[in-house]
């Protein structure tokens, strides 16, 4: 539902932050990751955002990478990880660490982060096998508006930022918006 805000940093209260948008106060929970590479109060920032529903809150989380969101996303999938825990584990290991630890399958480097035991840290090694790799730590480089449109519409469809990546590369680099969607979406159905 809520993509992306940018505004004015009005608060900052680990973890959470409260962002001005146009007179519109959001409060929004980011990992210490981001929480130290924000700008000072009074200063703009864009931050990607993951809204979750429940049926006692509305909360709003946010990151300054899309491969920090891809991987909150992608935490919440398992079982007996909720928001509050994912956020914890990004933010205490980023995610390159995340994803070395998932490769190696460490077991102890995820129990030394807070609210994480040896049978959840367990689940999340075989959970994430194959899914948080080398690659992750990677981030798609796109170079014109119209690419960072395409990925963007990829990703919004259910392509992992990986997929879409590939599919980006595959594209003329003077391509339009539109007929770049179609043609990635062709690249990505065969």
């Amino acid at each position: 539902m809520i993509g992306r805000l940018t505004g004015v940093i009005a608060e900052k209260s680990p973890p959470q932050l409260l962002i001005d948008v146009q007179g519109v106060g959001y409060e929004v929970d980011v990992p210490m990751s981001t929480f130290y590479n924000l700008p000072g109060l009074g200063e703009k920032v864009t931050l990607l955002t993951h809204f979750v529903v429940r049926e006692d809150a509305q909360i709003l989380f946010g990151f300054l990478s899309g491969e920090e969101r891809s991987t909150f996303r992608q935490l919440i999938k398992i079982s007996g990880v909720g928001p509050k825990m994912a956020l914890s584990l990004l933010s205490g290991l980023s995610v390159a660490e995340l994803a070395q630890a998932v490769s190696q399958q460490e077991v102890a480097r995820l129990v030394k982060v807070p609210g994480i035991g040896k049978k959840t840290a367990e689940r999340l090694l075989l959970e994430l096998k194959g899914k948080l790799g080398a690659d992750l730590g990677a981030p798609v480089s796109v170079g014109t508006d119209n690419q960072t449109d395409i990925l963007q519409a990829l990703i919004a469809l259910g392509y992992s930022e990986k997929e879409a990546g590939l599919a980006l590369k595959a594209l003329p680099s003077d391509v339009g918006v539109s007929d770049g969607i179609k043609l990635a979406l062709k690249s990505l159905s065969r």
